[in-house]
């Protein structure tokens, strides 16, 4: 019986036993990096405590190759990229590359529109196209996710465009990047209390205060700070994500100081986990 409980525990608190939560990076965060050395940065994530990867790349590997660095850094795909005109065109192709990686999700990073803010009707074909795919991966164990931009919260009187996405999202659900979120004059964390269970994944990145907003998705990428030094409330994000059991923090940095940031933007989310 004490055997059972300790597995028990094990299992509500999830990854390496510490936490229902577990720490991720976007691989985008060491493009520049990846171009150079990726055995050396692969490596580098591990000794970070990073085990979960957004990505799908190969970089300069085969495909046997790049499984075979996964595996030498205990590191794993949970997450590849599912571009919107492939999503129409080719849906399948998408969920091949997350089974090749045995992924639990696929994210659609943009939604193509004119320059500026996107209108409700480009929403409401976004947010059809997502629940018929979202609904054909989940035969297959996967989930289709929508990362929001900052272009789809602006008020149309009734609401915004990201409204009626989260109101309609039946067959997918959201990678929220917490940066966008506000840089588009949205609130990440009322946003998270209002649709709840929506949000199994989150990119976590701050942003330096006095940073303008910016309606249009397009911002200076200098401006991403460590965790916990900018002007959002990424430990309350963190907290709310603990009460819904989103799955993966994912850090993502585009800074060019990603590669000292990151381990700082580790320690903060340990420490925001641990209280």
């Amino acid at each position: 019986m004490k055997i059972k409980f300790i597995l028990l525990g094990i299992m509500i608190l999830g990854p390496m036993g510490l936490w229902a939560q577990e720490i991720a990076l976007q691989l985008y965060s060491l493009r520049n990096e990846m171009k150079v050395d990726p055995v050396k940065y692969h490596q580098m994530i591990a000794e970070w405590g990073i085990h979960a990867l957004e990505g799908g790349g190969t970089y300069t590997f085969s495909e046997a190759e790049y499984q075979k660095l996964l595996n030498e850094n205990n590191l794993r795909i949970v997450g590849v990229g599912a571009d919107y005109n492939k999503l129409k065109s080719d849906p399948q192709a998408i969920l091949a590359e997350a089974k090749k990686y045995g992924a639990q999700f696929a994210t659609c990073y943009w939604i193509p529109h004119a320059e500026g803010p996107i209108s409700l009707e480009e929403i409401k074909s976004a947010t059809a196209l997502f629940n018929e795919a979202g609904e054909f991966f989940a035969k297959s164990g996967v989930t289709l996710t929508y990362h929001p931009h900052g272009y789809e919260f602006v008020n149309t009187g009734s609401g915004t465009p990201m409204d009626y996405m989260l109101e309609n999202a039946q067959n997918f659900k959201f990678n929220m990047d917490v940066f966008w979120v506000k840089m588009g004059g949205g609130d990440p964390i009322a946003l998270m209390q209002k649709y709840p269970g929506k949000f199994p994944q989150l990119h976590l990145k701050d942003r330096k205060k006095g940073t303008p907003g910016s309606p249009d998705g397009r911002g200076d990428v200098e401006t991403n700070v460590v965790l916990g030094t900018g002007d959002i409330d990424i430990a309350g994000l963190i907290q709310e994500a603990k009460k819904q059991g989103t799955a993966f923090l994912v850090i993502e940095d585009e800074s060019s100081r990603s590669v000292t940031q990151i381990p700082e933007s580790v320690a903060f989310i340990k420490k925001i986990l641990n209280e």
